[in-house]
């Protein structure tokens, strides 16, 4: 038996990275999964097929979190598709480190990750609340930065900084607010092996190494792991609470 057997799980952001693993961990465990992207329809589908070669149930839906109709939409597709809703996971983070927005001002940059890392687990968050006190149980799962408790002294992380801190804030409050039916919680990831990782050079990644306890830089699986105890019945007296995942690089 899985922790999650016969549960429907929406994660955003799963095409790829974090998101990716966290779909596949939860599948593994016995949960069908609602597999969110927004571009990567082709990724998406890679991560659908090997949910349902591990013989559960997945459906892709495009949604952009930071758009109230997508968000709607998603939503719909959740239940038309498995009739409820036991978890969600707001993974979806915009991407400013790579490609052409790691060029784009500070300003631009601000408006991009407030309006999708702020105000989409905002909407997401909210949604999904809806359908989860109807039904009378339900967790969320945030996403945010083990940073925002330690500090970073570059303009980008103070972006983040700022949307992953309200991020980590707004879930308490909801916490509170959706309490005893809804649990809320947040995982807040340090250093891991996404694709912003892998463009760093020899002396920046050994500089991470050297800065973390556990040695090693962390894994999306890693991530994912946390999430899912956190969505798990083995985490049913757990709500409002932050787990960083970031080999102690910060202790809070």
């Amino acid at each position: 038996m899985g922790k999650l057997d016969d549960r429907v799980a929406v994660i955003t952001g799963a095409s790829t990275g974090i998101g990716r693993a966290t779909a596949l961990t939860l599948a593994r465990e016995g949960a069908d999964v609602v597999v969110n992207y927004v571009r990567s329809e082709a990724e998406a589908e890679s991560v659908a097929a090997e949910i349902a070669r591990l013989g559960r149930r997945a459906i892709l839906a495009q949604a952009d979190v930071s758009r109230t109709a997508d968000v709607e939409r998603l939503v719909g597709t959740a239940l038309a598709s498995f009739g409820k809703i036991d978890a969600w996971v707001n993974n979806a983070g915009a991407d400013v480190l790579t490609g052409d927005a790691a060029t784009w001002p500070d300003e631009a940059k601000w408006d991009r990750v407030m309006t999708v890392d702020l105000k989409g687990t905002w909407l997401c968050s909210r949604a999904a609340a809806l359908v989860m006190m109807r039904r009378g149980e339900g967790v969320i799962v945030n996403m945010a930065w083990d940073h925002v408790f330690h500090g970073m002294g570059n303009p980008t992380a103070a972006i983040y900084a700022a949307a992953k801190g309200g991020v980590v804030a707004m879930s308490r409050c909801l916490a509170r607010e959706l309490a005893p039916r809804v649990r809320v919680n947040v995982v807040a990831p340090g250093w891991i092996k996404t694709r912003w990782a892998e463009q760093l050079d020899e002396a920046r990644a050994a500089s991470v190494l050297r800065q973390t306890p556990l040695g090693r830089w962390g894994l999306p699986e890693d991530v994912a792991s946390a999430v899912l105890f956190l969505a798990s019945p083995e985490s049913s007296f757990i709500t409002g609470q932050t787990i960083l995942v970031g080999g102690g690089v910060v202790m809070a």
